[in-house]
């Protein structure tokens, strides 16, 4: 098995030559039931992820032939997972009816080829794939992705009190430290020697201190993100601004406008609108995000445990 993964792994990281190819794809890695998985089929499914893997680390052979090693053994696991589902779903009694089928299948063309046949069909030639095996696997990924919701996602309960327990044991995961509310107007240099700019924002400050809404300058001169929004930022930790904001920030009370801040590529103008010191945010506050990370953790460990059972009770082998 280890010979035959270093074949694969060489052929995937460097690509197939036509007789290579042919030899590979007849080979098998595993049989669960009647279910046979070759390693053509390992090739196709984890094609995306290999050629992903080329674009990252394309220059560094050793860490792309890792990660190929990694991505064809969760792409072995997940295909003998199917397996296992798709026989756990015959084994039950239950059948797709080819109606609803055949309604994936038009689901799929109309999302992924704007309902363009002709286009869908000749991406299927060009990919070497019949149209009975994309309904196929239209299929299969249907009934996977149903039976793991009807068997793992329906089960999983958060109480309160699973809530509230997380969060006092993980008080410090919530800590904040002090945070500042801005509105800041940001122009930015064409160069270290454009004076242009530094006298735009001196301009701009005058008008605010003779009267004129920082909102409204901020909305007609800023360039920042914040622009459509009249420079107004979301409360934002004090240790994440760049220096020279950080300092600006710590010199100014709720209400008062900074001067000038003049880095190498950009001048700001600072509205300090409130502030908030450090403190540990309420359980109302992340009770949300709780919830979704205990979520995750239950059906990461009841999936296991599924899958588990239906290994127990069939049949695999692997080569």
């Amino acid at each position: 098995m280890k010979f035959f993964r270093l074949i694969l792994i060489c052929a995937l990281v460097s690509g197939f030559n036509p007789c290579s190819r042919a030899e590979l794809a007849d080979g098998i890695l595993a049989i669960v039931n009647d279910t046979v998985i070759t390693r053509g089929q390992l090739e196709d499914f984890i094609a995306p992820a290999i050629e992903t893997l080329r674009r990252q680390y394309g220059s560094q052979e050793g860490i792309l032939e890792q990660k190929a090693n990694q991505a064809m053994s969760d792409g072995l696991e997940q295909l003998i997972e199917r397996a296992l589902i798709l026989h756990d779903f015959d084994v039950q009694g239950y059948k797709l009816p080819d109606s609803y089928v055949d309604q994936l299948v038009q689901d799929r063309i109309r999302d992924r080829f704007y309902g363009d046949r002709v286009t869908f069909l000749k991406t299927l030639q060009a990919q070497g794939e019949t149209f009975e095996q994309f309904r196929e696997d239209i299929r299969d990924q249907f009934i996977e992705l149903e039976w793991r919701r009807r068997n793992v996602s329906q089960q999983i309960v958060i109480s309160p009190y699973k809530i509230e327990n997380y969060y006092n044991a993980h008080t410090n995961d919530f800590k904040v430290e002090d945070q500042v509310k801005l509105r800041m107007i940001v122009l930015n240099k064409t160069g270290n020697d454009d004076t242009n700019t530094v006298a735009l924002a001196d301009e701009i400050l005058g008008e605010i201190k003779h009267g004129a809404s920082f909102a409204q300058m901020a909305a007609v001169y800023s360039q920042g993100s914040q622009r459509n929004q009249s420079g107004e930022w979301d409360w934002v930790e004090r240790s994440v601004l760049r220096k020279e904001l950080a300092d600006a920030a710590a010199k100014l009370k709720p209400g008062e406008i900074s001067g000038v801040i003049e880095t190498p590529e950009t001048c700001y103008i600072m509205l300090l609108e409130d502030t908030r010191p450090a403190h540990i945010k309420s359980l109302n506050d992340v009770r949300d995000d709780i919830e979704a990370t205990l979520v995750t953790q239950q059906q990461k460990q009841l999936q296991q445990q599924w899958i588990d059972s239906l290994k127990r009770k069939t049949f695999i082998r692997l080569f």
